[in-house]
């Protein structure tokens, strides 16, 4: 199993190079980057920079908010830049952040991000070659690539980045299995969902490809609550509760709560939220909802757990550091046993 770490959303260009070597001496075979608070792709250059072994990956890269060429111009500089350890993850964020955000015009997702990951395809093909490989479908048109603006230079090329997929329902899923390189887990959507929901609408979007699910790597963003001590199991707890009431307020993500047979629960996280009530969502989440939904170990025990949970449903999983890097050399025999699973 690959294990990469996931990086705090509050950590800036100034900040990530440290945290990437930081993941690296962690033996991760990777980290995710996401869009948040600053430019994914600016980060994952710093981080690329900083490191020499590890995989960067944007989890996730937003794409409405960006012309495919473009992403794409950018994805291929960050992969020759790297020797081929970038890859690129892209998601759609909710229609709200989009239009109101971003200030982006939303469209059906599923079938506009099919189309998007094929231009990317297309112009990553115009680089490789130095011949326009052009895409004309209902919502993007790339037929124009005049040499001046063609990276193309006829030397040694790196693969061409993977792309990944983020995603949670099904409709999503199955653009994923059909037209990207693998798909990225929303740490919301546990065992149940990966076997129920996810894999199923997996395959069936590889089918029509014709390709086999084994053909897609699946990665599982995966929370826990670990430590130490007891006392460092009862600060993870506080944190994750507060993280988990925000999260589950979307309607987006309720499906991960009806497997826990918690669905009931994202009506009023929702209401609160509606409400401004900010201050009272953690305690909607409690030790009982906390367990239900997350695995609680001690570092020694922690990857059996989390091979309990996944194993055998994914190819690799998101699996946060400790906040104290006083915990470093016991989390990185997790990182270890993980990857022997």
């Amino acid at each position: 199993m690959r294990v990469y770490a996931t990086t705090d959303p509050r950590l800036g260009p100034a900040a990530i190079g440290a945290y990437a070597r930081r993941v690296e001496a962690l033996g991760y075979d990777g980290m995710h980057v996401s869009e948040t608070m600053h430019d994914p792709f600016l980060l994952a250059a710093q981080a690329l920079q900083a490191t020499s072994l590890v995989t960067v990956r944007t989890s996730i890269a937003v794409a409405f908010v960006r012309s495919p060429v473009l992403t794409a111009y950018t994805a291929w500089d960050l992969a020759r830049l790297s020797g081929g350890r970038f890859q690129l993850g892209l998601g759609t964020q909710i229609r709200q952040n989009i239009e109101e955000r971003y200030a982006m015009p939303w469209s059906d997702p599923a079938a506009r991000m099919r189309e998007y990951v094929r231009v990317v395809r297309a112009a990553f093909a115009t680089f490789r070659t130095g011949e326009l490989v052009p895409f004309v479908g209902e919502h993007y048109r790339f037929t124009r690539m005049q040499s001046d603006f063609n990276p193309y230079d006829g030397g040694d090329l790196p693969p061409e980045p993977p792309i990944y997929l983020g995603g949670v329902g099904r409709r999503m899923c199955r653009v994923a299995g059909e037209v990207a390189d693998g798909y990225l887990g929303h740490p919301t959507s546990g065992p149940r969902s990966i076997a129920e929901d996810i894999r199923p609408a997996l395959a069936e979007g590889a089918a029509g490809s014709g390709r086999v699910l084994a053909d897609l790597d699946i990665i599982a963003g995966v929370r826990v609550i670990s430590g130490a001590s007891d006392a460092d199991l009862a600060r993870e707890r506080e944190r994750q509760r507060r993280q988990l009431a925000f999260l589950y307020s979307t309607p987006a993500y309720r499906r991960g709560l009806e497997h826990a047979d918690l669905g009931h629960l994202q009506q009023s996280l929702a209401r609160m939220v509606r409400a401004d009530e900010w201050e009272g969502l953690p305690a909607v989440v409690t030790d009982d909802v906390l367990a239900a939904l997350l695995p609680i170990a001690r570092y020694p025990e922690l990857a059996a757990v989390i091979g309990e949970r996944v194993g055998g449903l994914v190819d690799g999983i998101t699996l946060a550091p400790p906040a104290d890097p006083v915990d470093d050399s016991r989390f990185a025999d997790v990182v270890a046993q993980l990857q022997e699973l």
